[in-house]
């Protein structure tokens, strides 16, 4: 796995050896990033299942400026903090070792506002659309914040969540994997699928 473009373009990043966590192939994250990108100026990201951080890194490298890493297993910390260090963001990253729930009330608490979030848990625990309600409901999004999810083919999602969040875009990949991109309703933005 490795960092697919910015300012690490190209830099290796550990995973962590488990069957708890399942990376997101160069491919599909190259492919998610076209789609929301592909680079940034600046806003604050939250990769809520963290797993080896390749998600959040990858936003911090295309021009994010800083990450919440959420992961409830150590050695996935421990990962995502030698990927943080690796690419010389150890100072613009937190990294929780909190289950997604407990972590997005803390999260809550301190009155964070995220610019993009990245939802991609291991497919025998998915809870995103409880997430993504935690997330409108706490009022953690901001006005253009954009929410990525992967996620099984065969698992459906709302196309709505409210009061006005859309799903705006939809891809599947070699017939298992499907990413879903929600945002903000407003009238430059209309729903796309493949």
């Amino acid at each position: 796995m490795r960092v697919i473009a910015g300012e690490n373009k190209g830099r290796q990043l550990k995973t962590v050896a488990s069957r708890m966590t399942r990376p997101t192939t160069d491919k599909v994250k190259e492919t998610i990033f076209n789609m929301i990108g592909p680079y940034f100026r600046g806003g604050a990201v939250l990769d809520l299942y963290g797993g080896s951080g390749g998600l959040g890194l990858e936003a911090l490298s295309r021009g994010a400026d800083n990450a919440v890493f959420v992961d409830k297993a150590g050695p996935a910390c421990r990962v995502i903090e030698e990927n943080a260090d690796h690419c010389g963001y150890s100072d613009r990253c937190d990294i929780l070792r909190l289950e997604a729930g407990n972590a997005l009330d803390l999260l809550a608490g301190r009155h964070i506002i995220f610019d993009y979030v990245f939802l991609d848990p291991p497919y025998a625990k998915q809870h995103l659309v409880r997430d993504i309600q935690t997330l409108l409901e706490k009022k953690m999004l901001s006005e253009k914040a954009i929410i990525v999810v992967e996620h099984e083919k065969k698992l459906e999602l709302p196309d709505t969540f409210e009061p006005d969040m859309i799903r705006w875009k939809y891809r599947t990949y070699q017939g298992e994997t499907a990413v879903s991109i929600y945002c903000f309703q407003s009238g430059d933005q209309g729903s796309e699928s493949s």
